[in-house]
């Protein structure tokens, strides 16, 4: 895969954007706050650039089907890297906080465009059977990408202005965009007919495919309640680690850092694992070793467990998560693919919050460690559930 050039860059591009994201993440809440020095408004925003996401969300598959995918990938960058830019242009004069409230949402607006599409670009950049392999290569280099940037931009915002952190944001998609010219995606002959420009009407389109295709069914359902019940686990180890063990915000962020070596071990592992095993095999394995984790988390008295125990939580969740994106890529038709990504993303996301409520709630009202044995249990459920529907099949089946 290091010989093809195309997707060598497209990986490049795609590592730059994620750290854009992660600069921004980091850089726009310490702005506000160095603003306004109101915690509100940091909420404000981020609730802001959640919901304009979620609404994106219904139409960024259509965009992806409808338009030639890679431009679409460059404009969102380019509009992002002009966007960001402006922060630091007008900062120089005089903060303006009404700023960050127009260039935040429209910011998760081409975020989440970019994200449905790349999903899209992968299967024409890559032969059929290294799917799953080059789904690994990019989700290594977004961990790598998602424990240096918050890292890198709480440095530059340090030392220079968390304006200026926005700005270095800016530049990383403007690169990104340059790379992005630079790949020529392979067509993949099945374009099929150009949807309507209905964000309902393609949600739907999407949301029928994957109910009539007996894998992504099982897999739609069994993802909701998975991510029911494991979204809030990065909020409830850090008030285990707190609150529990009585450890400082260092130790948390190490932790964390830790754990996401379990995220690039799976990343490099995944392409082999799959083609020895099979999907099936391997979705469920990872889902009942996630669920040991998670079990272990609860009786975890020692920093050490926990850092062990959550490097095999998304040494499992990562290899189960790249080997359900790529059949997704597999199974779904060219012309189809951008309105199914949405849709599986927005039907099985839409429970992650209330989860995250669910679990933080009953942390506070019952502890960690009955949590993670509720959670984990869980996670088991999904794995002997999954035997006994489609999921189980060695290999992918074609598409419905």
């Amino acid at each position: 895969m290091r010989r093809d050039r195309g997707f060598t860059i497209f990986l490049i591009a795609q590592t730059l954007s994620v750290a854009g994201d992660m600069f921004t993440a980091v850089a726009i809440p310490l702005l506000a706050l160095k603003a306004t020095g109101s915690v509100l408004q940091m909420g404000l925003l981020t609730g802001l650039s959640g919901v304009a996401s979620v609404i994106m969300g219904l139409f960024a598959g259509v965009v992806a089907d409808r338009l030639d995918r890679r431009t679409v990938l460059i404009v969102c960058d380019v509009a992002r890297a002009v966007l960001y830019g402006l922060i630091p242009i007008v900062w120089l004069f005089a903060p303006q906080v009404w700023l960050l409230y127009v260039i935040v949402p429209l910011g998760a607006v081409f975020g989440m465009t970019f994200q449905v599409t790349y999903v899209t670009v992968v299967p024409a950049l890559v032969d059929p059977d290294r799917i799953t392999e080059a789904n690994g290569r990019l989700s290594a280099s977004y961990a790598v990408a998602g424990v240096a940037g918050p890292v890198l931009a709480g440095v530059v915002a340090g030392a220079f202005g968390p304006s200026i952190a926005i700005g270095v944001d800016a530049g990383s998609f403007a690169v990104s965009a340059l790379g992005l010219c630079l790949v020529r995606p392979r067509p993949r002959g099945d374009r099929g007919p150009a949807p309507a420009m209905s964000g309902l009407a393609g949600f739907l389109d999407g949301v029928r495919f994957l109910w009539r295709h007996p894998v992504l069914r099982s897999l739609t359902v069994l993802l909701s309640f998975f991510i029911f019940v494991t979204t809030g686990l990065t909020d409830i180890t850090i008030y285990h680690l707190k609150e529990d063990l009585g450890q400082t915000d260092a130790v948390v962020g190490t932790v964390l850092a830790v754990a996401s070596a379990g995220t690039i071990a799976a990343s490099a592992l995944v392409g082999r694992a799959r083609r020895k095993f099979g999907f099936g095999p391997c979705w469920i394995g990872a889902q009942t070793l996630g669920g040991i984790a998670v079990i272990s988390l609860g009786m975890a008295g020692r920093v050490t467990v926990v850092a062990v125990m959550m490097t095999a939580f998304l040494f499992a969740t990562t290899i189960a998560g790249i080997c359900s994106m790529s059949l997704r890529q597999e199974v779904t038709p060219d012309h189809l693919l951008g309105r199914v990504t949405s849709a599986f993303w927005t039907v099985h996301y839409a429970l992650g919050p209330v989860g995250a409520a669910v679990l933080t709630a009953a942390a506070e009202g019952y502890g960690a460690s009955a949590v993670y044995l509720a959670a984990g249990a869980g996670c088991l459920l999904v794995a002997g559930a999954a035997a006994f529907t489609p999921v189980r099949q060695r290999w992918a089946p074609e598409a419905a």
